[in-house]
């Protein structure tokens, strides 16, 4: 943060030109970035009071701290500057695609020798083809493996021609899936002969492979070998298969790709569909989080709603092209789009620059490609709706799970759970740990870990008190320092009190938790998960009742997962520490034998006894050691021969 940062006299600073501004909160995390083509026009809207922008954009700007920014010389710089930010920083105020995902391609090392046929997810100037990109791996895997078989191409990384002959073939030879190039048994030119073949495929021309794959079944059923028709059979099938994902073609060749969006409230989904040598030959969506700025300007009073709703699809759909084809290694000649975007001829300009010739953006109104972008939408609307059926079904598991428990135990609100448990082996290592659960999900960055301090032995009642006392306390003197530097609560690491704290077991694991929050003065709610005789959950002790809980519930389920989570945090930090005091030797115990030198006296020697045993002339023989720690080690084993 910075304490010196004043307002009014930087926006006075603000320059008339095109740049990037960064706003910046408190624990100087991005809120937002944005471009402007005036920076000190576009600054200054955010700091005036403006009616109707909406209570999500007034709760941004009220958090904004300072602000920097960067000049460029020209918009279309702020446009790639602000791209390149927004996806390094990914604010929280801006609109993001959720899922910053890469998409497969098939290479084809035509750069090398002898080629090969693989599975990529990134386009680089090596001198390969690449083809895609595809809709799933599992699909370019599958057309790989296709390949491998029709073509006998192969699939391992040695260097040829240099490795010819050095080591002996490998299984896929033995199996006529490969023709041993490794060893000389197929010459240059017959091979790239097959590589030119599954290019030719990979491009479209399948009808050669089908009529060879049928040809070759005729013959071997009329020769009775039904086993190799069977195989060619299914060759056949595999080809179909493949090529079937290609069939919706356009007769100009060109490979462009097809975008529309789909918006629901603050969701939204782009579909994308993938057009190469004028086949299509792939879809994808990606999902995005719809900015807060958009998101207000949907909600506004009713009036001009279609408009609004232009609007917002052209700002959502600009930004996912900004950042979908940022990072894309293969640009193609014409992008379709369901809308017109904002800042579509600057975009377009960026996009030429960065693929070294024409991009086209258009907005079809009619003919083949207006059908493409409509089948695109209603595509588009099905992945959205399965999407909220999905979170619907996940808010039932977390949220709704956390509203049955809620309504089981009377209390009207409860958001976050923390949960505790003691892990030791007879008392030794004993610690604590404290698991938390937010809206039904694992929070894992506020998970806590207690080495036990002052409770000797296995005591599970006394380590409860101390790791929920250490807690608690924290919690306090946390809100108190955060108040006085006036600070929200939420800045903190433990001064977000949970609204039910649940411990692992029934009244006795429950009393300590409630005297412990009475001595220090907070009112949280406890209960207890109490097990059955098999040691499995059968409801919750709240209010010295037990009460049980439907097993087939989505309460139960995640009353059950917390407790597991408790038990699976707590001895997974046990098992560390365990493993830290079982890994320390005797040697560490002797001065200037460090780590380095203690392992290579027991590579040397083989055991404790063995140095034990030895006389300081072998010890100062051994790796890393010299006649000073020679001594120290024979001393330290036998002082009594000490002078």
């Amino acid at each position: 943060m910075k304490p010196d940062f004043d307002l009014q006299e930087e926006l006075k600073k603000l320059p008339q030109k095109p740049g990037v501004y960064i706003m910046h909160g408190r624990k100087d995390e991005i809120l937002y970035v944005g471009k402007a083509i005036n920076l000190n026009r576009r600054v200054h809207q955010y700091f005036v009071r403006k009616l109707g922008r909406g209570p999500k954009i007034e709760h941004m700007v009220s958090r904004i701290a300072y602000f920097e920014y960067i000049v460029t010389d020209s918009e279309l710089e702020a446009l790639v500057l602000e791209n390149n930010l927004i996806k390094e920083n990914r604010p929280k105020y801006n609109t993001l695609l959720k899922d910053d995902k890469t998409y497969p391609y098939i290479k084809v090392t035509l750069q090398e020798d002898y080629p090969r046929v693989l599975f990529t997810r990134k386009m680089k100037k090596d001198g390969a083809r690449y083809f895609g990109p595809f809709k799933s791996s599992f699909a370019v895997k599958e057309t790989i493996e296709l390949l491998r078989k029709l073509y006998q191409v192969r699939d391992c990384t040695r260097n040829l021609p240099r490795d010819i002959g050095l080591e002996r073939p490998c299984l896929n030879y033995q199996i006529g899936q490969c023709q041993a190039p490794c060893q000389g048994k197929v010459s240059k030119e017959e091979y790239r002969e097959k590589i030119g073949k599954a290019v030719e495929f990979l491009e479209g021309n399948y009808r050669p492979v089908v009529r060879q794959l049928e040809e070759r079944m005729k013959a071997a059923s009329e020769a009775m070998d039904f086993e190799t028709a069977a195989k060619m059979r299914d060759l056949m099938q595999n080809v179909v298969s493949v090529t079937q994902k290609q069939k919706m073609e356009n007769g100009d060749g060109e490979d462009r790709d097809v975008l529309a969006l789909a918006i629901d409230g603050t969701d939204a989904v782009v579909q994308v569909f993938y057009v190469r040598d004028g086949k299509l030959i792939g879809r994808d969506h990606s999902f995005l989080r719809i900015g807060e700025e958009d998101a207000a300007l949907l909600q506004e009073e009713e009036g001009q709603q279609e408009t609004k709703l232009d609007i917002v699809r052209g700002r959502v759909l600009s930004t996912f092209v900004r950042q979908f084809y940022a990072s894309s290694a293969f640009l193609p000649r014409e992008i379709l789009l369901a809308c017109p975007i904002e800042d579509q001829e600057l975009i377009g300009e960026w996009l030429s620059s960065r693929r070294g010739n024409r991009v086209y953006l258009k907005v079809p109104k009619r003919g083949t490609h207006s059908r493409l972008v409509q089948m695109a939408e209603e595509n588009a609307q099905i992945a959205l709706r399965m999407d909220r059926e999905r979170i619907r079904l996940e808010e039932g598991r977390t949220i709704g799970a956390m509203q049955e428990i809620a309504s089981l135990l009377g209390l009207g609100h409860l958001v976050r759970v923390e949960a505790y448990d003691i892990s030791n082996t007879s008392g030794v290592e004993s610690v604590g740990s404290m698991i938390v659960f937010e809206k039904g999900k694992p929070k894992r960055s506020d998970y806590r870990k207690f080495k036990i301090r002052t409770v000797e032995g296995p005591n599970d009642y006394a380590s409860l008190r101390e790791v929920i006392g250490r807690r608690l306390r924290h919690g306090l003197e946390e809100t108190k320092e955060l108040a006085e530097r006036n600070l929200d609560p939420g800045d903190g690491s433990f001064s977000v009190f949970p609204d039910l704290i649940m411990m692992d077991g029934g009244r006795g694991q429950v009393n300590v938790a409630e005297q412990v929050c009475r001595e220090i003065g907070i009112d949280i709610p406890v209960c207890g998960m109490v097990k059955d005789d098999y040691h499995r959950t059968r409801g919750l002790y709240y209010h010295n009742v037990e009460l049980p809980i439907d097993p087939r519930s989505e309460g139960f389920k995640l009353i059950t997962r917390v407790q597991d989570e408790a038990h699976r945090f707590a001895i997974e930090y046990h098992r560390s520490l365990r493993g830290k005091a079982q890994t320390h030797s005797i040697l560490d115990e002797i001065d200037g034998i460090g780590p380095a030198r203690r392992k290579a006296l027991l590579r040397a020697f083989g055991s404790l006894e063995a140095i034990r045993d030895a006389d300081e002339e072998h010890l100062a023989h051994a790796p890393s050691m010299n006649a000073a720690s020679a001594k120290k080690v024979y001393e330290f084993f036998h002082p009594a021969s000490t002078k």
